[in-house]
C-alpha cells in the first residue's frame, strides 16, 4: 500500500464492516479479456464471500472461464470541501478489497447455508419460510474462497 497509514490492519475491523456492508461489488474475467464489475448482495463468513446468482448469464460464465477474481465493498463517510488549493479537498471512507477464486456450489447443504446467512443478514428479524426446492435447483450460489485481503481508510485523523 503506497500510503501506509491509511491501511487497515485490524483483521476485526475488515470483518465488521464486511458484516455491515450491504453491497459489494465483484470483479470477473470476461472471456473477451475485459474485466467486468457487478454491485450485489452477499455474505461474508469465515474467510468466505457468498453470493446468489441465476444458473446462467454473464457473472457465470465468467467464473466458468476464469475463476480468479476481485471483492470490494466501501464506506463512504465524507467529502471534505475546500475554499483554496484544491489539493486540500479530501474525500473521508473505508474499503475493503479481496482478492480469492470463485467456486459455483454443487453441495445442496453449503448452498442451503449460504442462502439461509443472506436471509439471515438482509433479514435479521426473520419472518421468511423455508428456501423451496424448485427454486433451490434454480439458484446457483457462488462461493469464493478469499486468498488476499486488504483494508484503507482515510476518516480524518
Amino acid at each position: 500500500m503506497r500510503v501506509a497509514r491509511k491501511e487497515i490492519k485490524d483483521k476485526n475491523i475488515l470483518i465488521r464492516l464486511l458484516s455491515e456492508a450491504y453491497v459489494g461489488r465483484l470483479a470477473t474475467n470476461r472471456h473477451d479479456g475485459y474485466p467486468v464489475i457487478k454491485p450485489l448482495n452477499f455474505l461474508y463468513d469465515e474467510g468466505k464471500i457468498y453470493i446468489h446468482s441465476a444458473q446462467e448469464g454473464e457473472k457465470i460464465e465468467d467464473i466458468k472461464q476464469d475463476n480468479r477474481v476481485c471483492f470490494e465493498v466501501d464506506f463512504p463517510i465524507s467529502y471534505v470541501k475546500t475554499s483554496g488549493s484544491p489539493c486540500k479537498a479530501a474525500y473521508r471512507y473505508r474499503s475493503v478489497i479481496m482478492k480469492g477464486r470463485a467456486f459455483i456450489l454443487e453441495d445442496r447443504q453449503e448452498k442451503i447455508r449460504a442462502l439461509k446467512g443472506l436471509m439471515e443478514k438482509y433479514q435479521p428479524e426473520g419472518g421468511y419460510g423455508k428456501i423451496p426446492d424448485e427454486k433451490l435447483d434454480l439458484t446457483a450460489v457462488v462461493r469464493i474462497d478469499v486468498e488476499e485481503m486488504t483494508g484503507k481508510e482515510d476518516v480524518g485523523r
